[in-house]
C-alpha cells in the first residue's frame, strides 16, 4: 500500500513537472507569436508606405510612414535578435574561468560523489565567477527531454568565505537542480524569461542611442514589459518551488543544519563582498591605483578577521528579516529555514562517504592561478591599475587608511596659516625651515604653542565627513579636538613607520591600529597628542618624547612610494588618482549603439530616397516604350482624325512632351468591295 502510494506520488509529480514545461511552452510560443506579428506588421507599414508613393493620386510623399518605419527597425531587429540570441544553446560566460581536474581535484572529486549521492549526472564543466553565488545550466535540446551539455558555476567568493561543510551544502543543492531537472524543464522558461528581458534590453539600448527610436519606443517598451510582468508571475512560483526541492535534497545529503548555515552565510558574504568592493578595493584604487593580484585571498583576510565577527551576525539577522524580492525566483531566507527546520536531522552513521577524515571538514580549494587569472577578469579596463600581491596590497591599504587624514590636515593647516598670517616667516635659526607647503609636526605643534588649537580643529573638522570624524574618535559630535588629536597621531606614527621602528596594522571596522616601537603600548602614541592637543604648554613634552624615538619632528615625509605617494598612501596635499572600479562604455557596448545608429540611419535614408523616387514617377505609364495617344469615348464615323471637340467631358492620360506621338490607325472605308468566297469553295452535290 505503502509502496503504490508512492508511486503515484512519483507519477503526479512527473507529470506536474510536464504540466510546467508545456506552460513554459506556451507562453514562450506567444512570446515568440508577438515577434512575428510585430514584424509582419512592420513590414505591412514599409509596403503600404511604398504603395502609397507611387499612386498617382499621391500629393505628397508619406514621410510619417517612413519616419516610423525607420524608427521601428532598430526596435524590430532588436527583438528578433534577442528571440534568436535565446532560442540557441547559451554560450559560455566570458567572466568565468574554467577549471580542469588537475587544477581542484578535491572540488572536482567533491561534486562528483554528491552527484552520485543525488543521483545524478555529474556536470561536465566547472566554471569560477566572481560573484557570490551558484549556479548550473543545461543546454537540453528537445525541450528539455534529451539531456544537454551541463555546467556549474561557482562563485570563487564562496570558496573564500564559507566553511568546507556550508559548501558541500552549496554544491548538493546545485545539483539538487539536476536531479529533480529543473535544469532541463526550466530551460524553456529560463529562455523565456532570458528572452524577455534581452528584447526590453536591446530596445532600451536602442532607444539610449538614437532619439528617432526614442519617439516611438515607449508602446513596445510598455507591453513588453506587461507580458514580462505576466510570464514571471507565471513561473515564479514554479521557480520558487524547484529551489525549496533543491533545498531538501540538499539537507537529505549534508543535512538540514548545513544547508541553513550555507543559506544564512552566502546572504551575509553577498554584503560582505559588495562592502568590500566598495569600501576597500575602489577607493584603494581611485587613491593609489594600486589592486591586488588575487583580491579573494584579501577578502578571506576580511571575511576572517575577529572584528567582523560580530557585524558578520548581524548580517545573518538582518539576511533572515529580509523579504524575498518579488523579481527573485528564491523564496525568503525565512520560508526556506523553516522548511529546513520541519526536516529531520543528519544523525550519526548517516554520512554517504564515511573516512578516517570526514569529508564534511575536508578543504575544498583551487590552485592560485584560477584566482590570479579571475582577478584580472574582474579588474580589467585601460585604468586597471597596477598588480601587487595580495598580502603587500594589505599592507599598502592599513597605510593608507590610517594617513588619508593627512590630506585634510595639510589643508587645514595651510589654511590657518594664511589666515593668521603665519605661512611665510623669517629665519630665527641656522637650521632650514621646511617648506610651507610640506606637512611636519613642527608646523601642527607651532600653531598649538601659538593658540590656534580651536581655529585649527574646526578646519580639520570643516574637510571630514560626519563617519570620518566619528571614526577617527569624535564619537557623540560634540568634541572638535578628538579628530585633530587623531590626526596628529597618525602624523607621529607616519615618521615612526616611515623610520622603520613601527608598522600599520588592518583594521576592518575603522582606522588602522599603529603597533609602535618595543616598549610602548599602542594607546601611548595617542595618549601624548591628546595631552599635547588639549592642554597648552604640552608641546615641548610631546617634542621630547618624539626625540627619544628618534623622530625629527621638522622632518618632511618620504615622497618616495607607490603612486607618486608615501609608503603610507599619497603625499598629503597632492590630487589623488581617479581611477574607476567600472570603467565606462565597453566595445561590445560601442559597437551596439553604432549599429543602432547605423541601421536607423540606413533605414531612413533608403526608405526616403525609394519614397521619393516613386512619388516622382507615380504619374509615368506602366510601360514606357509603349506610345500613349488621347482617345475619347465616342466614336467618330467618317475616317475622322477624332480633333474635333467631343460634346462629352473625354478623360485624356496624359504623355511626356518629349516623346513623339505615334499616327493614329485608321479604319478602312466602307467603299472597299467584300470578298465572296462561295464561288471559290464548291458545294457538295446531293
Amino acid at each position: 500500500m505503502i509502496a503504490a502510494a508512492r508511486a503515484l506520488l512519483v507519477t503526479a509529480r512527473a507529470l506536474l513537472v510536464t504540466a510546467r514545461a508545456l506552460l513554459a511552452l506556451a507562453l514562450l510560443a506567444v512570446f515568440y507569436a508577438l515577434v512575428a506579428a510585430m514584424v509582419l506588421l512592420w513590414a505591412a507599414f514599409l509596403a503600404a508606405a511604398l504603395w502609397t508613393a507611387g499612386t498617382p493620386e499621391a500629393t505628397t510623399p508619406p514621410t510619417t510612414v517612413v519616419t516610423a518605419c525607420a524608427a521601428f527597425a532598430p526596435i524590430v531587429f532588436g527583438m528578433v535578435w534577442a528571440v534568436v540570441r535565446t532560442a540557441r544553446p547559451a554560450a559560455p560566460r566570458e567572466d568565468a574561468v574554467t577549471v580542469t581536474r588537475r587544477g581542484a581535484p578535491e572540488l572536482w572529486r567533491t561534486v562528483e560523489e554528491l552527484a552520485l549521492d543525488v543521483g545524478t549526472r555529474p556536470p561536465g564543466h566547472i566554471r569560477l565567477t566572481a560573484e557570490v553565488n551558484a549556479s548550473v545550466t543545461e543546454d537540453a535540446p528537445l525541450l528539455g527531454l534529451a539531456p544537454g551539455r551541463r555546467v556549474l558555476y561557482l562563485g570563487l567568493p564562496l570558496l573564500a568565505g564559507l566553511s568546507p561543510a556550508e559548501l558541500r551544502a552549496v554544491l548538493a543543492h546545485e545539483l539538487g537542480h539536476f536531479s529533480g531537472r529543473h535544469s532541463r524543464f526550466g530551460a524553456v522558461a529560463h529562455r523565456g524569461a532570458a528572452g524577455l528581458v534581452a528584447a526590453r534590453q536591446a530596445i532600451q539600448d536602442a532607444s539610449a542611442a538614437n532619439d528617432l527610436v526614442r519617439l516611438y519606443a515607449g508602446v513596445p517598451l510598455l507591453l513588453l514589459g506587461l507580458y514580462t510582468h505576466v510570464f514571471r508571475r507565471l513561473t515564479r512560483p514554479v521557480r520558487r518551488r524547484q529551489e525549496l526541492e533543491a533545498d531538501r535534497e540538499a539537507a537529505r545529503v549534508a543535512g538540514p543544519g548545513a544547508v541553513a548555515d550555507a543559506l544564512c552565510s552566502t546572504a551575509a558574504l553577498e554584503a560582505a563582498w559588495q562592502e568590500f568592493l566598495v569600501d576597500f578595493l575602489a577607493p584603494m584604487r581611485r587613491a593609489t591605483g594600486r589592486i591586488p593580484d588575487d583580491p579573494f585571498r584579501a577578502f578571506a583576510h576580511m571575511v576572517e578577521a575577529p572584528e567582523l565577527r560580530e557585524p558578520m551576525a548581524v548580517l545573518r539577522t538582518r539576511a533572515v528579516e529580509r523579504p524575498a524580492d518579488p523579481d527573485d525566483a528564491h523564496p525568503a531566507l525565512a520560508v526556506r529555514l523553516e522548511r529546513l527546520a520541519r526536516l529531520p536531522a543528519q544523525g550519526p552513521g548517516t554520512d554517504p562517504h564515511p573516512s578516517p577524515e570526514p569529508l564534511s571538514v575536508q578543504p575544498l580549494s583551487v590552485q592560485p592561478r584560477y584566482a590570479v587569472e579571475l582577478g584580472r577578469v574582474l579588474l580589467s579596463g585601460p585604468d586597471a591599475g597596477t598588480r601587487v600581491p595580495w598580502r603587500d596590497w594589505l599592507t599598502e591599504l592599513a597605510e593608507h587608511r590610517a594617513t588619508r587624514i593627512l590630506t585634510p590636515l595639510a589643508e587645514a593647516v595651510r589654511g590657518v596659516e594664511e589666515t593668521e598670517g603665519m605661512g611665510r616667516r623669517q629665519k630665527t635659526a641656522p637650521e632650514p625651515v621646511p617648506e610651507p607647503d610640506t606637512l611636519t609636526i613642527h608646523r601642527v605643534l607651532r600653531l598649538l604653542d601659538g593658540g590656534r588649537r580651536m581655529p585649527l580643529a574646526r578646519a580639520l573638522n570643516a574637510r571630514l565627513s560626519e563617519g570620518e570624524r566619528t571614526l577617527r574618535g569624535d564619537q557623540t559630535g560634540q568634541d572638535p579636538l578628538a579628530p585633530l588629536a587623531g590626526a596628529l597621531a597618525v602624523l607621529i606614527g607616519a615618521q615612526l613607520v616611515a623610520r622603520g621602528t613601527a608598522y600599520w596594522a588592518m583594521n576592518w571596522t575603522g582606522p588602522s591600529i599603529l603597533v609602535p616601537p618595543d616598549g610602548i603600548a599602542p594607546e601611548t602614541i595617542r595618549t601624548w597628542a591628546d595631552t599635547a592637543v588639549r592642554l597648552p604648554g604640552q608641546t615641548q613634552r610631546l617634542g621630547l618624547h618624539l626625540a627619544a624615538l628618534g623622530v625629527d619632528e621638522r622632518a618632511p615625509l618620504p615622497t618616495t612610494g607607490p603612486a607618486g605617494g608615501t609608503a603610507d598612501g599619497p603625499v598629503p596635499g597632492e590630487k589623488a588618482l581617479r581611477i574607476s572600479i567600472a570603467p565606462g562604455a565597453t566595445g561590445p557596448a560601442r559597437r551596439r549603439i553604432t549599429a543602432v545608429r547605423a541601421l536607423a540611419l540606413t533605414v531612413l535614408v533608403g526608405l526616403t530616397g525609394l519614397t521619393f523616387v516613386l512619388w516622382v514617377n507615380r504619374g509615368e505609364p506602366s510601360y514606357p516604350g509603349t506610345p500613349v495617344t488621347r482617345w475619347n469615348d465616342r466614336y467618330q464615323p467618317g475616317g475622322t482624325t477624332g480633333t474635333e471637340p467631343a460634346p462629352f467631358p473625354t478623360y485624356q492620360r496624359p504623355t511626356f512632351p518629349a516623346w513623339p506621338t505615334s499616327p493614329a490607325y485608321r479604319l478602312p472605308p466602307r467603299s472597299v468591295p467584300s470578298i465572296h468566297i462561295e464561288p471559290v469553295i464548291p458545294r457538295p452535290t446531293p
